[in-house]
């Protein structure tokens, strides 16, 4: 077991940096799918269904694994911890240079996940925990970066395969950004504390209604951004955009998740009551929605821009609700951990369902109006997060 290195220990900033490069990794194995879908259906054969799964499976397991996440985490430590699970989304990066069917590219996404879910597991206790009065901020950096990597990926790839590359190329090349983040993170070296993770580790949300109540929210928010990540390039590419110009596309929006993320938890730290920042997130992505169904090729970047502000912005603002349940960094730990857990087998549905509604309409429209309509439920669900009543939800 490590020891705590508190951040009067170990410069703030230093282990923020060390948080920033491990989060850039944590969405291209997914984000770079969706610019690429047509070269790699061309050299595999996919249906939309089947395709869906890249980015299905591996939510799915990103779900899953959030169960076990901090259990590793109190046997492995926080460092080692990181530092398997960048070695594990390095690998399945790399592995993809050599794949020529779907089952093994299909595995290697589902690794992916794995690796991406022991890191989202344990790191809003970590943040929580080493920078207890800017929990928001912190937050907000981090799941920028989450972002940030994503529009990395998704601007890049297609970029690769313009110039001489092969889709495979496209995908393996994040393998880098893995090992460069895995070297930082161990000259840095974070610790963690048994007794905390422990701690955490035993406490279950299962039977908590609220808890329930966070991660169907968490869920429901997510699955646009995952069903957005996997479809917006192919719908583009479908409305006569070409592999590159789509994947700028996925790249411009995912730039303005980008934004939101640093500015939006930014101004909800001014106060504790979150419900009109929720509200008006998602007020931004039901306009998105419609402008981008019904005017796709009018203000052509408004509806990126909306979207990616919205999703953006209610990503880590979701998380940062959960946080504000309860003050102990590890308990609320393990509360985030529940949450995303039941969050992510939620959202991981979203790109099936999409490809189904795509397989049998020839359209992608239908999965953008029934997201339309989660949305607008998400309004009604934002009104029970009065702060007044937490300590009665969960104490």
């Amino acid at each position: 077991m490590e020891s705590v290195r508190t951040t009067t220990t170990r410069p703030a900033a230093w282990l923020m940096l060390g948080i920033v490069l491990v989060a850039l990794n944590l969405r291209p194995s997914m984000a770079a799918v969706g610019p690429l879908l047509s070269a790699i259906r061309s050299d595999i054969p996919l249906s939309f269904s089947l395709a869906s799964l890249l980015t299905m499976l591996p939510v799915t397991a990103m779900g899953l694994a959030m169960f076990f996440g901090l259990g590793i985490s109190r046997r492995l430590g926080e460092r080692r911890t990181v530092l398997l699970s960048l070695l594990v989304i390095g690998l399945a990066s790399l592995s993809r240079l050599f794949l020529d069917s779907a089952p093994p590219l299909i595995a290697s996404a589902v690794l992916a996940g794995i690796g991406i879910a022991l890191i989202q597991a344990l790191m809003p206790a970590l943040i929580k925990s080493h920078f207890p009065d800017h929990v928001a901020l912190c937050m907000g950096l981090y799941v920028t970066s989450i972002m940030g990597g994503a529009a990395l990926a998704a601007s890049l790839a297609p970029l690769v395969l313009l110039h001489g590359g092969s889709w495979r190329e496209g995908l393996a090349l994040w393998s880098a950004l893995a090992l460069f983040a895995a070297m930082a993170w161990q000259m840095q070296g974070a610790g963690s504390s048994p007794v905390a993770a422990a701690k955490a580790g035993r406490e279950s949300f299962f039977s908590n209604a609220r808890a329930w109540w966070l991660a169907l929210f968490f869920g429901l928010g997510t699955a646009s951004y995952t069903c957005v990540l996997a479809w917006l390039a192919p719908y583009c590419m479908e409305q006569g955009f070409s592999e590159q110009h789509a994947g700028l596309v996925l790249g411009f929006l995912t730039a303005m998740e980008v934004v939101a993320g640093l500015a939006v938890p930014a101004i909800a730290n001014r106060s504790r009551d979150r419900r009109g920042v929720l509200g008006g997130l998602l007020v931004l992505i039901i306009a998105g929605f419609c402008g981008l169904i019904l005017s796709p090729h009018h203000l052509g970047l408004l509806w990126p821009c909306l979207l990616g502000l919205g999703i953006g912005g209610l990503f880590p603002m979701s998380l940062i609700v959960s946080l504000d349940h309860l003050d102990d960094p590890q308990r609320a730990g393990g509360l985030t951990a529940f949450v995303q857990g039941i969050g992510y087998l939620i959202a991981g549905l979203s790109p099936l369902l999409a490809g189904f509604i795509r397989d049998r309409s020839g359209s992608f429209e239908g999965a953008w109006w029934s997201l339309t309509a989660v949305m607008a439920l998400m309004l009604l669900m934002v009104l029970r997060f009065d702060p007044k009543h937490y300590a009665r939800h969960i104490r």
